[in-house]
Parts: C-alpha cells; structure tokens; sequence
C-alpha cells in the first residue's frame, strides 16, 4: 500500500503544472509500478483518500492531469511512479456543454469538473454505456473519451444542453438522440 508520503511527493511534483491545463506526456513516461494507494473515484465524482473525501478542488484537478488507464485499471502516473487507484465508474465529469463555431463548422465542446476541455471528434467520441447501479439495475449513460483511455461521465445537466444541440430520431428501436460535431455524427440511442 502507498503512503500518506507517496500522495504528499506526488502533490508536489505535479504542482509545477498548476496553473496550466497542459496535460503532462504522459504516454512518453514509463514508471515503475510502486503499488496500490487507498484512493477511489467514486460514481458521483467525488474523490476519498483512506476513507476520507478529498475537499481541495486544486489537488483533485491536479491528480487528475496524471491519470492513466491501462485495460481495466487505473493510475496516477509521474515519471518516476505509477500508483494503482480505485475508480467505480469513470473517472472525470463532463459538467458543461457548448456548441462552438470553427471555420464556419460547428462542434460540440464539452467541459470537465477538472478544466479539461474536449472537442467532440472521432477521437473524442459521444457514446452510450451500460452502468449497474448498487441496486442491481442497468442504466444507460453518456460519456466521452478524453484522453489516455479515459471517458468521462456526462452529468444530467450537460446532457440536456446536448439535447437541446442534437435532434431526436424514433427508430424501430427505440428514440436516439443524434448529435453532430464537425463532420461527425454520434448516434445516442438504444442498443
């Protein structure tokens, strides 16, 4: 298991991206694997550190510039450590939805808890996902690839907005909801 010292050297070498949205080069670093650390995301977005909620926004925005997924795992990774975390559903939030106009094309930017901002493309695809909730049931829910293997959830109120940006179609499955960003279309629908 990781210590409280681990969590502390890992918050101090990531605050000389603090104040930038840059994410660092992850995919160029290639750690050695220190163990498992007493960190989970929860469903809701919220993070806890040996039973407790992480509440400083600026050290959660921080560790989640280091995330890193491999298969089904999840790290946080700097050039010197990859710890293993916990994460029960996705990793990030989408919180926030725009439509934006480039070169007279418009696209679907949406925007995470943690300042990322994605641009919905063929690499940043809208999708449908399975989620079993703690009673048992299945729920569908939106999400969107970020980065590194990362989708983030898209919370309720983003996903009004894009409602509001793509067009409702009934097919013999079911209602889906298109969405069209540049020259993509993502079909939200019933599978």
């Amino acid at each position: 298991m990781v210590s409280e010292a681990n969590l502390q050297n890992i918050t101090r070498y990531l605050q000389q991206f603090k104040d930038e949205r840059k994410i660092p080069p992850l995919a160029d670093w290639h750690p050695q694997y220190c163990g498992e650390m007493d960190l989970i995301i929860k469903a809701n977005g919220e993070w806890w550190h040996e039973g407790s909620p992480i509440r400083r926004q600026q050290m959660i925005d921080l560790f989640a510039k280091v995330l890193w997924r491999e298969g089904d795992d999840y790290y946080l990774k700097t050039p010197i450590e990859k710890i293993k975390i916990q994460v029960e559903d996705a990793p990030l939030l989408v919180n926030r939805v725009e439509q934006v106009v480039i070169d007279d094309v418009s696209y679907l930017q949406l925007y995470t808890q943690n300042q990322d901002v994605i641009l919905a493309d063929a690499q940043h695809n809208i999708f449908m996902r399975a989620y079993r909730l703690e009673n048992g049931q299945i729920e569908m829910r939106p999400y969107v690839h970020v980065r590194f293997g990362l989708d983030a959830l898209i919370q309720r109120n983003a996903f009004y907005h894009l409602i509001n940006y793509g067009e409702l179609v009934e097919t013999a499955t079911g209602t889906c909801l298109m969405l069209k960003s540049g020259n993509v279309t993502f079909n939200l629908g019933v599978e």
